[in-house]
């Protein structure tokens, strides 16, 4: 996602960020982008015609918008300046430009017989199986809004059919949160509608950006895009998609788990068998044979872009070593009995031969990324230095669907790096050195002050020598935070690197930083980290985790103190400990608490999402207190609060 998060990352409706002081492309980047024309096969359009293929019917209109009238979705945005006639601007790298074009593609498509998809209604597709009597559905986007739309939209088409059940592919947002637009909980509840996922589905759903959830959800405010101009000095393309959609997300716990390769399921008349493969582009995910179709849903492990194994708002590391495993056994376990494989992100792809030399590249793409990366790695180079020398054979490199779009070679070979070697380099200068802002100041000093290096900088910047200037400007701003002529020409050299940038997300983090530089760290908006559906599905040991870093050591300093919990809905009981202004929790409950709570997970999730306060709760019987209050009290006031809008390009 992806907004690519496992929690909700919706940002706020917004017609983008004012573009009227963003400045046209430089002659070193048209040269640059000019060179990309050259070097990339632009004459082969097989994509163009996998993307067309099989269209059903496309609305001339898509704008979606939510219950309150305001728009959650807008492809209509990018129509004005992205059409597939259009050549690529001086602003925008061609092969970046050639993906938003097959990313525009929308409409309902027939994949195979009795296999549909609706793209470009969110970041991700919607896939429908025909089974004997309703839809299975696949990945149901984003916000329930878009994902009703889909529906709608099939079932105009093709004729009213239920949903019988739903498929999570895995446990990124933009592969479930629309699953309330499809189907009503009771219907689950009561067996009407299944719902499949893999082992662990639940528990990495909610909990990958729980802890860091308020520092992701700002990164990725500039990794989206979300907030950028729709115009091409802004916003053009994902990577996966143009970008995400804005609606409500939410959650349906799974009916039905797969836990390992092989198993099978016919739901609704329809043959299924699925890949398990934990580790790979998500914690948990799942890839799907259909074997009366010869048809191969790849989830997200296989997609027509390099992804990343380290994406840009931050997580876990993932492991392109094993991502690359999954890929071979895909090949050996379908690889002769394919006619078609599509995915959830972009467009599908037929013939056998060439899908398992698809399969090969994407395999090989990973592979040669670790693979190359540990061996320079145990040749002494560092991260910065692997990334500067590590270069794809043309196999790999002169392939469309192996093209940096959304991850790159760049920065998956860093993440790479730092899977096995951490953050320290190893050189002695580099492991207390200096933070950013204290550096800037020596930096800035030894070059001979401010004005000297921006008279430097600016000679640099008309050579067209970006990279450079974008490091050493960095050190005048957070050296001097009111250097507007540092400021301003640090935002023209990101810009420049945005329209140079073949990623989605690189223009993205490119284009929001110089806008932050011209205008400052926005302060409205944001993102719904707490969603009634997470929050509803969080246990309560994620909660105390949560807790547990937001403590403030000061004030936590000094008092020792234990709170019993006892959930009568769940059955179980905590108690959490204040010590050493650390917060620990335990199913071991203290015998002499200072104070004890009873109440349920429900009353406790509507206190969280402030349909109640806490003296609320109490007044009405729905939380009782035994012991000292005040212990209890004092300890909500131990606790930090997160600013969303915290300074990035700017200290």
């Amino acid at each position: 996602m992806t907004l690519r998060v496992a929690i909700i990352i919706a940002l706020f409706a917004s017609s983008g960020l004012s573009a009227d002081d963003s400045k046209p492309a430089t002659e070193a980047t048209i040269a640059e982008n000019n060179k990309v024309k050259q070097t990339l096969p632009f004459n082969d359009k097989q994509d163009f015609a996998n993307a067309q293929r099989g269209l059903i019917a496309k609305q001339d209109v898509v704008t979606i918008k939510n219950a309150n009238g305001d728009v959650v979705w807008d492809l209509e945005a990018y129509k004005k300046y992205i059409t597939s006639e259009n050549p690529s601007p001086d602003s925008v790298n061609p092969s970046l430009w050639r993906n938003a074009q097959l990313n525009m593609i929308n409409g309902l498509f027939e994949v195979t017989d009795g296999i549909y998809q609706v793209r470009g209604y969110d970041l991700s597709n919607i896939t429908f199986i025909k089974g004997n009597t309703g839809w299975i559905v696949f990945d149901p986007l984003i916000s329930q809004e878009t994902a009703r739309a889909a529906l709608d939209f099939i079932n105009d088409e093709l004729g009213e059919r239920p949903v019988v059940a739903v498929i999570y592919s895995h446990s990124h947002i933009d592969h479930f949160g629309g699953v309330r637009g499809i189907v009503d909980e009771k219907d689950v509840i009561s067996g009407d509608v299944t719902i499949i996922a893999s082992d662990g589905f639940t528990e990495h759903a909610v909990s990958e950006n729980v802890i860091a959830g308020n520092a992701m959800g700002r990164r990725a405010v500039y990794m989206y895009g979300a907030l950028l101009p729709r115009n091409e000095r802004g916003g053009v393309n994902g990577g996966l998609g143009q970008t995400t959609s804005t609606g409500l997300a939410t959650l349906i716990k799974p009916t039905d788990i797969i836990k390992e390769t092989g198993e099978k399921r016919t739901i609704d008349g329809v043959k299924m068998v699925f890949q398990f493969t934990p580790g790979s582009e998500a914690p948990t995910e799942i890839n799907t044979y259909f074997p009366d179709k010869k048809a191969l849903w790849m989830a997200e492990n296989a997609t027509n872009t390099m992804h990343n194994i380290l994406t840009l708002r931050g997580a876990q590391v993932r492991d392109a070593l094993k991502w690359s495993s999954y890929l071979q056994e895909t090949i050996e376990m379908w690889g002769d009995n394919v006619d078609v494989k599509f995915q959830s992100h972009h467009w599908p792809m037929w013939e056998q031969e060439k899908i398992v030399d698809y399969f090969k590249k994407q395999r090989d793409m990973y592979k040669y990324t670790h693979d190359q990366t540990v061996r320079l790695m145990n040749q002494g180079y560092i991260g910065e230095e692997i990334s500067e020398v590590i270069q794809f054979p043309d196999e790999i490199d002169k392939n469309w669907s192996t093209r940096g779009y959304y991850g790159t070679l760049r920065h998956n070979s860093r993440a790479v790096y730092q899977r096995y070697m951490g953050w320290y380099n190893g050189n002695p200068s580099d492991l207390n050195n200096l933070p950013p802002s204290d550096a800037a100041i020596k930096y800035v000093e030894y070059m001979g002050g401010e004005q000297e290096l921006l008279k430097k900088a600016k000679m640099d910047f008309d050579a067209g020598e970006y990279r450079w200037v974008a490091e050493a400007l960095k050190h005048v701003v957070f050296a001097n935070p009111n250097s507007e002529q540092g400021k301003q020409l640090l935002a023209d050299t990101y810009e420049q690197l945005g329209y140079q940038a073949e990623s989605g997300p690189w223009r993205s983090v490119y284009l929001q930083g110089a806008y932050e530089l011209r205008n400052g760290t926005p302060s409205a908006g944001g993102t719904n980290t707490a969603s009634p559906d997470i929050i509803k599905n969080m246990p309560p040991e994620m909660l105390f985790d949560y807790l547990a870093v937001r403590l403030l050591p000061e004030k936590a300093a000094g008092p020792n103190f234990a709170i019993n919990l006892n959930f009568t809905d769940l059955d179980e009981k905590y108690t959490l400990y204040v010590e050493n202004s650390v917060l620990n929790h335990t199913k071991k409950q203290s015998e002499e608490p200072d104070v004890s709570l009873t109440l349920t997970k429900e009353v406790l999730d509507d206190v969280q999402l402030g349909n109640i306060t806490f003296e609320q709760a109490i007044a009405d019987g729905d939380i009782k207190i035994d012991g000292d209050k005040k212990v209890f009290n004092d300890f909500i006031g131990m606790l930090d609060s997160f600013n969303f809008w915290f300074n990035i390009v700017t200290p």
